[in-house]
């Protein structure tokens, strides 16, 4: 499978690697253009590219830019792709975005405000990079980590599952794009260890904050 990846920095960069290693190939691009990225095609083995080459060429294009940076996005590229959606709000790096802070959108869905004619799947936002290269397991390892993810459309979830597997992690189906506030920054599954049962536990007993 090809894998564009739009956004270079640890989330990016730790993707393409596990995603490489797994036999598929991987653009990554960054706003700044190809030219500084240049060392990551032979330390890594990925192609370069800018964001428009990025959503291109994946089968399946990853966001991981910050909040600010999402009316960059080539729309007209990413119109009917699928896309993961790793991007989490952080309000100090930020600034504050009304929707989010009173709850009345998920990060995904206001992705999708920028994307209206993607398949956003909201997964691997709730996981530290560092984590995500070292703590993978075999399937039949009982203590295996498990993974978070929601989306709308069905074959998207499919790649995003056969992702996580690759990489030595479980997958929990959340349910709907609408739902991926159980697993945003500050719920009680966000980036914490959990198994498979323990993960679908602290899901369930997710509550949506409060308005700011």
């Amino acid at each position: 499978m090809k894998i564009g990846i739009i956004g270079a920095g640890f989330v990016g960069r730790a993707v393409a690697k596990l995603a490489i290693k797994a036999g598929h190939q991987v653009m990554l691009s960054n706003s700044r253009g190809p030219q500084t990225l240049f060392s990551l095609k032979p330390m890594i083995g990925c192609e370069i590219g800018t964001a428009m080459e990025a959503a291109i060429f994946g089968d399946i294009v990853m966001i991981a830019v910050p909040l600010t940076a999402l009316g960059q996005l080539p729309v007209a590229q990413l119109a009917g792709k699928p896309i993961i959606d790793a991007v989490n709000y952080y309000p100090e790096r930020d600034g504050q975005v009304t929707e989010l802070d009173q709850q009345t959108k998920t990060t995904s869905e206001y992705l999708g405000g920028f994307l209206p004619q993607s398949k956003i799947t909201k997964a691997f936002n709730a996981i530290q990079m560092t984590d995500l290269e070292s703590d993978g397991l075999p399937a039949t390892d009982p203590a295996r980590r498990a993974l978070p993810l929601a989306g709308d459309d069905e074959d998207t979830k499919k790649l995003i599952v056969g992702l996580y597997d690759a990489f030595g992690f479980d997958a929990v189906d959340v349910g709907a794009l609408s739902d991926s506030w159980r697993f945003q920054r500050g719920m009680p599954s966000y980036c914490v260890r959990m198994t498979e049962r323990e993960l679908r536990e602290a899901l369930a007993g997710s509550h949506r904050p409060e308005p700011v």
